[in-house]
């Protein structure tokens, strides 16, 4: 089925130019399609002019965090897609430590939201003995998902992937429904505020996962972006992406194919 757009008035520019301005976010790097979930989240709020739709976003912070997750349409869970998880911690890993004389890996998640991705990335690295520092990297442009990220507190339906002993050995009941991330997982993560389409990148990384993060991004920018990780990884490190972002273009940007939505830049 063809979706259906809607072309954006002259007002719009000028919104963008302000959400740009106040989160970060450069809204001419998503598909168009980005412009219709825009226009349906007013429906739903009942505004009917940006002036309006901007001040309630610069005013009302929770508004401002559902206007985010509603673009990126954030689903949170550790462990998403188990079958991925395991191929990191029972093959990706252990290949990387062969190579490797110490037990230090440079691992970075590319989109934190709140949590769930580099907390996950802490377990592993616990249950694969990796050494501290280096800390799990866990960057997103959105503030108020980090603040959230660094609360470690999660509901039970988020959990339905972890293993049930490591869930006993990495999580801390709180009350029925919610557990918190132990401190000992706590500790191997590190977040920071990053903007992925324009702030430089660090390099040497062994690990990068960028997962449901540039499905509304359009091609160009997921070429640049994808260009980007290519330059920030050791030779021999691993990108993951999604299981909708397959990268068709990889030979191009200078990657080899390590798997279904796995590549890896040549050693």
């Amino acid at each position: 089925m063809i979706e259906k757009t809607y072309p954006a008035p002259p007002e719009y520019d000028v919104f963008k130019r302000k959400v740009r301005e106040l989160t970060g976010i450069d809204l001419d790097s998503y598909k168009f399609q980005i412009h219709r979930r825009v226009h349906m989240l007013m429906q739903r709020w009942g505004i009917t002019d940006y002036d309006m739709f901007f001040k309630t976003l610069s005013q009302n912070g929770d508004k401002l965090r559902e206007f985010l997750d509603y673009l990126t349409i954030n689903v949170s869970e550790f462990f998403r897609n188990p079958n991925r998880w395991w191929e990191l911690k029972d093959q990706i890993i252990p290949t990387l430590l062969r190579e490797r004389n110490d037990k230090k890996l440079r691992i970075w998640s590319a989109g934190a939201a709140t949590g769930e991705e580099p907390y996950s990335l802490g377990i592993l690295s616990l249950e694969c003995g990796l050494v501290i520092p280096p800390k799990v990297k866990a960057s997103d442009i959105d503030a108020g998902a980090l603040k959230k990220a660094e609360e470690g507190l999660y509901h039970k339906r988020q959990l339905v992937s972890v293993p049930p002993a490591w869930l006993e050995r990495h999580f801390s009941p709180v009350d029925a429904e919610t557990f918190r991330i132990k401190p000992s997982v706590k500790e191997r993560v590190q977040f920071v505020r990053e903007n992925l389409i324009e702030d430089k990148f660090e390099e040497g990384m062994d690990i990068i996962l960028c997962r449901n993060v540039v499905i509304y991004f359009s091609p160009e920018t997921k070429l640049k972006l994808y260009e980007k990780f290519f330059h920030a990884l050791r030779p021999g490190g691993y990108l993951m992406v999604g299981s909708t972002e397959q990268i068709f273009e990889y030979r191009r940007l200078g990657f080899e194919s390590a798997g279904p939505f796995l590549y890896r830049r040549p050693k």
